[in-house]
């Protein structure tokens, strides 16, 4: 498993770089006045370049190659935070700043070659029609979903397809033994941006939010809502690993516990335009006590939120330096279905601060320089967080906080040793997932005397369970790395194993309540809300 984690943090990374915080309106290059794109001489010497290329090269090169490569180069030289979207993946990437797709509504593994349904979307087409986990889909509108050569990707252009288009599936249902017909109309699919909403104490509710995408605050203000009724006065905002997403939608949430008029942030472009983001008259959660959780992955609009919550000394951020992103993007269409991310100005948070790593030494220093973290032992003692006294800002109430490379948090809560990040990792594999999907296909009856809240507060996962993952995760393990004593970690591991079971059996969710028991982060708001007098 450690050979595994390594490869973790390129993917993570990757994530923030590609998300970011941008601002949601499209620019279209025909939509711009024409002056903005005359001809000169700078563009006339790619273009030729090209034709040239086209025309005259020896050999036949596919030009739209160079192109894409021109196009990163180009934007590699700008900052970190400008990308280039090619078409191909233009359309995943909208889906998930969209916060939708359309399809049938499940989450599947490929099993001996065949479709093996994990779970069907509640509220989705495949869950409206009695779509059950363990269900082998073996066919779509009498195309086969079975064979070696069936990709995922295959499977899930099939499955997908325009709003209201119906899908003939052929399912063989194991537990029944039995062959079946059913007949799916495809329709909005949502994808989550609120991963867990819950109430953590009687009186506190729990948010956790994964991206800021166009549905984010509608959904943050549904589960806001549900967690009140149920008598939450206190909330914790779980941004954890969080890379970003769109301005408005982060400007939206800390305006509901921000008074009316309070400075959200300003933003600055290279003209010198100042705009300013005021909060309104409309916050559902003034005055009431927050606790913001942020690390080293938190990004961009998470970033905003803990910002402007800390500049106007409101509730308390708690975790790890947040990434350090404090630049704007615009997306803009290239004209054949690529679009670029294009950074057009920088944020500041309510007292002045711009968060943002320097990136003067190009983009390998940058990222070079947030792996350094580990090293410093940052993330282990606050003391060795690196601030600047020349980026020092005081708050109206005189609390100190520093600008340059990400927040700091009010209370600091380090990240445990290499050995128990990685045990906190396990729940996150493929790996843990697909051992309790072949666990339930063993025996899917043994589970259904369990509703959702007795199996959360009664279900034990049993010694057998455990020695079983044990022996399954040993033969992933690169026998040349030193191994980690399992047994050692038995509680939580045994935690993450019922965890899985929960997130299979009924929903995420349960997942988020069962995990939240082992997080440490969680344990130190707990902590800091019992020492707060008459509260």
């Amino acid at each position: 498993m450690k050979k595994k984690q390594s490869f973790m943090w390129p993917t993570l990374l990757a994530g923030t770089l590609a998300l970011g915080v941008f601002i949601g309106g499209k620019l279209h290059f025909n939509d711009t006045p024409e002056k903005l794109f005359t001809t000169n001489s700078k563009k006339d010497k790619l273009n030729r370049l090209i034709d040239y290329i086209d025309y005259e090269y020896v050999d036949d090169i596919n030009t739209d190659s160079i192109v894409d490569v021109a196009v990163n180069n180009i934007l590699d030289k700008l900052d970190p935070h400008s990308v280039y979207i090619p078409k191909k993946s233009m359309a995943k990437v909208s889906e998930n700043m969209k916060g939708d797709f359309v399809g049938i509504g499940i989450s599947f593994f490929m099993e001996n070659d065949t479709i093996a349904v994990v779970r069907a979307i509640e509220g989705g087409p495949s869950f409206k029609n009695g779509i059950q986990p363990g269900d082998r889909i073996l066919m779509a509108d009498n195309m086969p979903l079975f064979g070696q050569e069936i990709s995922n990707e295959k499977v899930i252009d099939k499955l997908k397809g325009l709003k209201g288009t119906p899908v003939k599936l052929k399912i063989y249902r194991k537990q029944d033994d039995k062959i079946f017909d059913i007949i799916l109309k495809r329709d909005d699919i949502p994808l989550k941006s609120v991963d867990a909403a819950y109430m953590l104490t009687q009186d506190m509710g729990y948010i956790k939010i994964n991206r800021f995408a166009e549905t984010t605050f509608k959904e943050f203000k549904t589960a806001l809502n549900a967690l009140q009724k149920q008598g939450a006065r206190k909330l914790t905002l779980d941004l954890r690993d969080n890379p970003g997403g769109y301005l408005g939608i982060a400007e939206q949430m800390a305006d509901e516990f921000l008074e009316n008029g309070k400075l959200i942030l300003f933003t600055k472009n290279k003209k010198g335009q100042i705009d300013y983001s005021y909060a309104t008259k409309k916050g559902a959660f003034e005055n009431k006590p927050i606790y913001v959780l942020i690390n080293e992955l938190s990004a961009s609009a998470s970033e905003i939120i803990a910002g402007a919550l800390q500049d106007n000394d409101i509730g308390t951020i708690v975790g790890r330096r947040s990434f350090g992103k404090g630049l704007v993007q615009r997306e803009m269409e290239l004209g054949d279905g690529s679009a670029v991310r294009l950074t057009i100005s920088r944020y500041y948070t309510p007292t002045g601060r711009s968060i943002q790593k320097n990136y003067a030494n190009g983009n390998k220093d940058y990222y070079q320089k947030f792996m350094d973290r580990y090293a410093s032992g940052e993330l282990v003692a606050v003391d060795s967080i690196k601030v600047a006294d020349s980026l020092k800002f005081t708050t109206p109430k005189g609390k100190v906080v520093y600008g340059g490379g990400g927040i700091v948090p009010d209370v600091f809560v380090p990240i445990g040793t290499n050995e128990n990040e990685a045990i906190s990792s396990v729940e996150s594999e493929v790996i843990m997932s697909r051992f309790i999907f072949d666990h339930l296909e063993e025996d899917r009856k043994r589970y259904t005397a369990y509703s959702e809240k007795n199996f959360i507060e009664n279900f034990r996962v049993d010694d057998i369970l455990f020695q079983n993952y044990i022996s399954h995760i040993s033969k992933f393990l690169d026998p040349r790395v030193p191994g980690i004593d399992y047994y050692a970690y038995e509680d939580k591991i045994k935690l993450y194993l019922k965890a899985a079971l929960a997130e299979q059996l009924f929903n995420p969710n349960a997942f988020a309540i069962i995990k939240g028991k082992a997080d440490t982060m969680l344990k130190k708001v707990l902590e800091l809300d019992d020492s707060i007098p008459n509260k």
